[in-house]
Parts: C-alpha cells; sequence; structure tokens
C-alpha cells in the first residue's frame, strides 16, 4: 500500500476528502494560502474552516492550449462552495461546451497525480458532475 500525500496542503485526504480555507476572523473572507493580512479588510486574525464539497460552477472555460505536456483540453472553473470561490479543474466530463455549464452542480473529487521512485502516491482535486 503506498502512502498518500495531498498534492496542495489545504486538500484533507480520508474517508471524506475535503478542502480547509483561511477565513479572516474580522471579516470572513476566505482564501487557501497563507496570508500576513487579510485582501478585504486588513485583519491579520484568521482561523481553519472546512469549505463545501459540493457547489456549483459560475465560471468556467475550455482550455484548448497549455504548457509542453499538458494534456489539452481540459475545464478550468471557478465553483461556489456554499460562499467559498474555488479554483479548480472539472473532471469526468467531456471539455466542450455543450457538457459544462454555468450553474452546473457539482462535488469535490480526488484523483491520483502519481506515485513516485518510494511509492508515494500525490492525490489532486477536481470538481465532477454532481
Amino acid at each position: 500500500m503506498s502512502n498518500l500525500i495531498p498534492f496542495v496542503d489545504y486538500l484533507v485526504l480520508g474517508d471524506h476528502p475535503h478542502l480547509v480555507a483561511n477565513e479572516c476572523t474580522a471579516c470572513g473572507a476566505r482564501f487557501f494560502d497563507r496570508r500576513n493580512a487579510c485582501a478585504g479588510c486588513s485583519g491579520t486574525e484568521f482561523h481553519k474552516v472546512d469549505v463545501a464539497t459540493e457547489g456549483e460552477i459560475t465560471s468556467f472555460t475550455v482550455v484548448t492550449f497549455a504548457a509542453p505536456g499538458v494534456p489539452v483540453p481540459f475545464v478550468s472553473a471557478i465553483v461556489d462552495c456554499a460562499g467559498t470561490s474555488v479554483r479548480s479543474n472539472i473532471i469526468h466530463v467531456e471539455p466542450t461546451p455543450d457538457d459544462v455549464s454555468l450553474g452546473m452542480k457539482v462535488a469535490l473529487a480526488t484523483y491520483s497525480l502519481g506515485l513516485d521512485e518510494n511509492g508515494v502516491e500525490a492525490i489532486g482535486f477536481g470538481f465532477q458532475p454532481a
């Protein structure tokens, strides 16, 4: 059995994978990266909050050109997860405007990004149709 590690530090693996955001205690703005100060109100105190695992697509594009080695096409989107905006790829769907739409209901999904020579498996996340 391989060791699993999340590809990003805000992805929590386990029986119920989910994302965790840093929430400003002053205004409630949420960020996935580390912050010294809130971009919304300049507050400097944050606490961790779980992000909803279901949401809906508020914006998307079908990417047809990418860096060498990156398979295209794929769908890049912004998903509203109960008020938290998450930038992610939409997976397990044909990457066409006929198969993805604004307001589409999606759910968090994890997938393997591969194993290294020590048997450590990196796990990424995306959203799939709900």
